[in-house]
């Protein structure tokens, strides 16, 4: 399934996707594409869209917005350097272990929402990437089979940043990661059976029309299945807990000379099986 949230800001309504331009209404049977969906309700829903294409009750996508596949989840966690030709281009070395910090999570927004410059921001980048929405309570996982059992699904996320405050400003990344508006998630949110191969996915991102990153997830130093098990060694993870596994080469800061984005670009970007963002950026608040 295709798992959608729809509607304004704060009052989106859970939908599941048929095709680009219809949906299937499932507000009247869940509340939300929440842990608890996600934890037990799949199947059920499964059976109820699938009566409910059948007998042609569907809807059409035009003229709604639409808004992150999950609701809030519990924790955003973030794999810093996580793609080889990626961290070469930031002259950093390929970490042994995956690094880890974390993004608020009231960073989350729809995929075609504005994103904010925050107050003082010289240096707002942006990053493609694929991330992973748990989908049941894990703890102290002990193999990549078990970790695949704990995924619900796949989404397409920007993991949006402000290089001088993450690096120029002392401490943690989390600083120049979490302003308002930094993690633009969706169009859907992919169950596994989706998607193909996981570890063969082409991503890309351009901006203002210009094609800045163009990566597949087959060159990730860690895949998904050991990046949630390893992350259940340090944390108890929940389900609709959203993590960002890394960026492919072509951020701003690793251009030369580096380019940031400013008021007024677009960016636009996507995964295969998994969906397109736009974003135009805002002037700060």
């Amino acid at each position: 399934m295709h798992l959608m949230r729809l509607g304004p800001p704060g009052a989106e309504q859970p939908a599941v996707r048929v095709d680009d331009d219809t949906y299937v209404d499932v507000s009247d049977v869940v509340h939300d594409v929440d842990g608890a969906l996600l934890a037990g309700g799949l199947d059920a829903l499964r059976d109820v869209v699938a009566e409910r294409v059948t007998a042609g009750r569907v809807e059409q996508l035009q003229g709604l917005r639409v808004g992150a596949p999950i609701a809030r989840p519990h924790q955003i966690l973030c794999i810093g350097l996580n793609y080889r030709d990626h961290a070469a281009e930031t002259g950093q070395a390929v970490p042994d272990e995956p690094i880890l910090f974390t993004k608020s999570p009231n960073t989350l927004v729809g995929p075609h929402d504005d994103l904010r410059q925050p107050r003082g921001s010289t240096k707002l980048d942006w990053e493609v990437e694929l991330g992973v929405v748990i989908g049941r309570r894990a703890s102290y996982l002990e193999d990549h089979d078990s970790a695949r059992d704990a995924i619900a699904g796949y989404v397409v996320c920007n993991d949006v940043s402000e290089r001088a405050f993450q690096i120029e400003r002392g401490g943690q990344w989390s600083k120049g990661k979490s302003a308002e508006t930094f993690n633009p998630a969706g169009p859907w949110l992919a169950t596994p059976d989706e998607i193909d191969d996981v570890l063969d996915l082409r991503m890309w991102l351009d901006v203002n029309g210009v094609r800045r990153q163009d990566g597949s997830t087959s060159t990730m130093v860690f895949d998904p299945f050991e990046i949630v098990r390893y992350l259940s060694q340090f944390m108890v993870l929940e389900p609709g807990d959203l993590i960002n596994t890394g960026t492919p080469p072509g951020v701003g800061m690793g251009l030369r000379p580096p380019v940031y984005l400013q008021p007024g670009d677009v960016v636009e970007l996507g995964i295969d099986g998994l969906g397109a963002q736009r974003q135009v950026v805002v002037a700060p608040r």
